[in-house]
């Protein structure tokens, strides 16, 4: 019974999560996006994008990972990919957000569930690559549908985007990468990026 409600305390903490707002836009330009709301669309590029994944990628692993990457963000909050000055303490703020959200699950669980952070922090294996991938695909999609929504309030110009998305052009199927590129180029031609 202990067991069970560790697991349970946790799930109603991780509700904080829709209350994490993120620079984004959602699609109709309504409001801004809260992070459960990222990490379950994450977690659908992931099963949709699935042939797209580098070989013998486990894709419920993928999933697994996009759905819990933000959890931790309940504590250190949202950092605004383009926010050189809260970038400098965002690994000290969410490894101490790790520490406190994942020793709330039994020991077992929460040690599964930090490895798993962290994997996705590290950005080495073909699972956290792709996972990662996805979580910059997401907001480029985002921006583009709202007309620059975020990149014209922040003055965001293409090779800041470039420079973020790193991943995508030195690790995604071909086919990912003119997809994405095509996107960012129609973006500056259309006034939504800076050039």
């Amino acid at each position: 019974m202990e067991k069970l409600k560790k697991q349970m305390e946790f799930l109603i903490e991780i509700d904080k999560l829709k209350n994490i707002f993120r620079q984004t836009l959602i699609a109709d330009k309504s409001r801004n996006e809260n992070d459960a709301e990222h990490s379950w669309h994450m977690a659908m590029y992931a099963t949709i994008l699935e042939e797209y994944a580098p070989k013998d990628t486990d894709i419920l692993k993928v999933i697994k990972m996009a759905l819990i990457h933000d959890i931790i963000e309940i504590y250190a909050g949202d950092t605004f990919l383009y926010d050189e000055e809260m970038i400098k303490s965002k690994e000290k703020r969410e490894k101490e957000a790790a520490e406190k959200i994942y020793s709330i699950l039994p020991t077992k669980q929460g040690e599964e569930i930090k490895s798993l952070w962290l994997e996705f922090e590290e950005k080495k294996t073909n699972e956290a690559i792709f996972c990662a991938t996805l979580d910059r695909i997401q907001p480029i999609i985002l921006n583009y549908l709202t007309k620059g929504g975020t990149w014209k309030k922040h003055n965001i110009k293409k090779e800041m985007v470039l420079k973020k998305a790193y991943l995508i052009f030195e690790k995604a199927d071909e086919r990912i990468k003119k997809f994405i590129l095509d996107i960012i180029n129609e973006s500056v031609e259309k006034g939504y990026l800076l050039p």
